[in-house]
């Protein structure tokens, strides 16, 4: 009987250039895709920039361009770095002569220690004492303060500023019918005068804001009677540019409690 011969299977070593061949294959389509998502459209990302350069038109950067323009993003950016930033000016920025004409028409008061005109880090200050436009414990103005209130609200409303009435009280706890605390004593003076100022003198209401600051911001010593007359007032803040005087600063004194 014939022995069959043994079939050796034959092993092929040529078997990696198959995992090999698809490696390449995922590898180069890897590539083709990131260098796809690398070619960004100039055209949508100079509109981008436009758009860009548009709103920074809003704050006074450069003049606004086509926001429709397809020019390439380098020529948006050559305009970016001949343009100059520059910070709008407001309107009535200067508040130099301002000062000088409530100076003049608040003579009386300011002669009398009722009214105090000062340059402040955000703008001019308008600080109204208590002795002359309050009576103790009471948010309205004394009627014998109308004349006087009335000669500043004309000079401010002739002007579209920004102002902010602050309410300002001493560190003597308020109790009576009305109010409870010196917090709400200082927010209703303040209230009460942006009232006034709109239905009476016709200010823009988007232009006024009033906040109230207790005892908490004084410009003088709480140990002292003067003192304590001083930090009793209705601040009225311009908000515009003012140089402020030499040594003036609008850091509060701290509170010495008797």
């Amino acid at each position: 009987m014939r022995r069959r011969k043994k079939i050796v299977a034959h092993t092929s070593h040529d078997r990696w250039l198959v995992s090999y061949a698809d490696f390449i294959t995922l590898l180069f389509a890897f590539f083709v895709v990131m260098y796809s998502t690398a070619q960004v459209d100039k055209k949508k990302v100079g509109r981008l920039a436009t758009a860009i350069q548009v709103a920074f038109q809003q704050l006074g950067a450069y003049p606004a361009p086509d926001v429709y323009s397809t020019e390439p993003i380098e020529q948006v950016v050559e305009i970016a770095k001949v343009a100059p930033v520059q910070p709008r000016i407001p309107e009535n920025h200067d508040l130099t002569d301002l000062r000088k004409e409530l100076e003049q028409a608040l003579a009386p008061e300011i002669s009398r220690g009722e009214v105090e005109v000062r340059a402040g880090h955000e703008g001019l200050v308008i600080s109204l004492r208590e002795a002359g436009f309050f009576d103790s414990g009471s948010a309205g103005v004394k009627v014998g303060s109308q004349a006087a209130f009335s000669r500043m609200a004309t000079l401010l409303g002739e002007r579209r500023y920004n102002i902010r009435i602050e309410g300002h009280t001493d560190n003597v706890r308020i109790h009576n019918t009305q109010f409870t605390s010196n917090w709400e004593l200082s927010t209703a003076r303040s209230t009460e005068m942006i009232r006034v100022l709109i239905t009476k003198y016709g200010f823009a209401p988007q232009l006024l804001s009033a906040g109230g600051y207790g005892e908490f911001h004084p410009i003088a010593s709480n140990s002292t009677e003067a003192g304590r007359a001083k930090n009793r007032r209705v601040d009225v803040v311009v908000v515009g540019k003012h140089e402020p005087e030499p040594g003036a600063s609008d850091s509060p004194v701290p509170v010495n409690k008797p």
